[in-house]
């Protein structure tokens, strides 16, 4: 897959913008899923500006951890929230539920060896998605932990 154009990243740039603004309105309600996988909002710091960057991105557990994967959809490059992470790994998650938003603060850890096997096996066997994902691209997708730094709400 060739690199997406600039017209095509400036249109996901809009429409994620406004799945943020959307997302925290409904109390994560809206839009709960993309592509049938739950979503979460991340913010990262960016890693050339210093400012908070939030973007939404399925996810799935793993215990009490929270579980993404850098796909980008499938294309050549690598999604800028886990280049942001690879450079300051703690940043926050917004997570939906029926009683609105819960906030956590996160470390970022990127799977490997066996736990990344088990985990994209798991995370694609629930979303198969990721597999044509993996196929459109020779990067290696990776699988990265968020692991809560505060106590999970009951």
């Amino acid at each position: 897959m060739a690199r997406r154009s600039r017209l095509f990243n400036l249109a996901i740039k809009y429409i994620c913008d406004w799945q943020v603004r959307t997302y925290r309105r409904t109390g994560g309600r809206r839009p709960a899923t993309m592509r049938g996988i739950p979503v979460l909002l991340l913010t990262t710091r960016g890693r050339r500006t210093g400012l908070p960057r939030t973007r939404p991105v399925g996810y799935g557990r793993d215990g009490r951890r929270f579980v993404v994967i850098a796909s980008n959809g499938g294309d050549d490059t690598t999604p800028a929230w886990w280049l942001n992470l690879r450079d300051d790994p703690v940043a926050e998650i917004e997570v939906g539920g029926a009683g609105g938003l819960t906030v956590l603060k996160v470390r970022a850890a990127e799977a490997t060896g066996e736990e990344y096997e088990r985990l994209w096996r798991t995370m694609s066997r629930r979303h198969p998605v990721y597999e044509v994902y993996k196929g459109m691209t020779p990067r290696r997708i990776p699988v990265v932990v968020l692991d809560p730094l505060d106590a999970l709400p009951a």
